[in-house]
């Protein structure tokens, strides 16, 4: 009896040994970890169209075609509009400290026509209205952020570096992903291994459709936006703003918001009813994406609670910086496929199947 608990007890601290240096393991090797989350992303995003293009041509040439597609989109659009943008947003800063004092003699004037005296409220006004201090901290907050980012691939050439390594990465992926699949269902006992490799069809589908629908959301909403802007007179800056919101707009719950900032405080400062008419704008647009694009385009494929949604947003900012923001939802999609599949599904199979036995033996005994 002594001699199987001391089994008992040597295996167990071997196995809790072996947790804590694979921690320590994973934690130095995060840069990695990162990279390779953004490849699986990558990858379950363009499967779809690889899959359609192996109809016709092989896999390895399906891949090829798909990348070199997309590099030819970006590097197009970045030549059609990019020094338009470039050019927008260098003319936004330089223009913004102005903005942002227009801003401050608005605020004050509606203050003085409200007519609020009481000293407190004044001095919270005056400390709100303090905008340099406001915009340092919007400053270092991004910076921060950012940093966060670099930090686990060692600077902006490692972040370069890593990003390659991530579209090389996804190419292997897409190719070997079959062969990747059986040697990694191979490690669990059956019948877990059938369960296990039944899984990598919805899990990649979740996570490639929750991007592609963020994507096109934000393609759509970069586009209206631009147009509104120049439909309502902001026309000087509204290519620019409106590719900021696209981008902002990736980040899911938060992005809207940060995106519509620098258009409002550029049309407070085009006086009149313009700042009405922007924050119009955003409404019905942010409204149109709550509602109708992210019900449609990405929630219908997630599956996911908004409140995990949040959470992963929030907890992939605070480790893993912007980048977290972007990759971490996805993988909490996946998360939530497994979990359904593994356990909910079977769960509830068992609790019905029980319930149906209980119920045929109270038949049967004529209660």
């Amino acid at each position: 009896m002594n001699q199987s608990r001391l089994k008992t007890f040597i295996s167990s601290l071997a196995i809790l040994i072996f947790i804590f240096f694979s921690l320590i393991l994973l934690w130095h090797l995060r840069g990695l970890l990162v990279t390779l989350m953004i490849a699986v992303v990558l990858a379950a995003t363009l499967a779809p169209i690889v899959d359609a293009g192996e109809r016709i041509v092989p896999r390895w040439l399906a891949i090829i075609i798909t990348y070199l597609t997309i590099i030819g989109i970006l590097v197009g659009g970045g030549l059609i509009i990019g020094p338009t943008v470039v050019t927008q947003i260098q003319k936004l800063v330089q223009k913004f400290p102005l903005y942002l004092e227009i801003l401050a003699n608005t605020t004050e004037n509606l203050i003085m026509r409200i007519g609020i005296t009481e000293p407190r409220a004044l001095n919270l006004i005056d400390q709100l209205l303090d905008l340099q201090a406001l915009t340092a901290w919007a400053v270092r907050s991004s910076q921060q952020l950012l940093l966060s980012s670099l930090g686990l691939t060692r600077g902006f050439v490692g972040g370069l570096f890593n990003l390659i390594l991530s579209i090389l990465l996804s190419g292997y992926l897409l190719v070997g992903s079959q062969k990747l699949i059986k040697g990694f269902v191979r490690l669990f006992p059956q019948p877990w291994d059938t369960r296990v490799e039944n899984q990598f069809a919805p899990v990649t589908e979740r996570m490639g459709r929750y991007i592609q629908g963020r994507i096109l959301v934000s393609l759509l909403l970069g586009v209206a936006i631009t147009i509104g802007l120049k439909f309502v007179g902001i026309t000087e800056f509204a290519l620019g703003l409106g590719v900021i919101a696209g981008f902002t707009n990736l980040i899911p719950f938060f992005g809207p918001v940060l995106g519509s900032i620098p258009a409002l405080i550029v049309a407070v400062a085009q006086g009149g009813w313009v700042f009405l008419w922007v924050l119009l704008l955003f409404i019905i647009i942010q409204n149109l994406e709550t509602y109708v694009l992210d019900p449609l385009l990405v929630g219908s494929s997630v599956k996911v609670e908004p409140l995990y949604q949040l959470l992963a947003v929030l907890g992939g900012v605070q480790v893993l910086g912007i980048i977290g923001a972007l990759i971490v939802p996805p993988w909490i999609a996946a998360a939530g496929v497994v979990l359904e599949n593994l356990y909910v599904e079977p769960k509830l199979k068992a609790e019905n199947s029980d319930g149906k036995i209980e119920f045929t033996e109270k038949v049967m005994s004529g209660r």
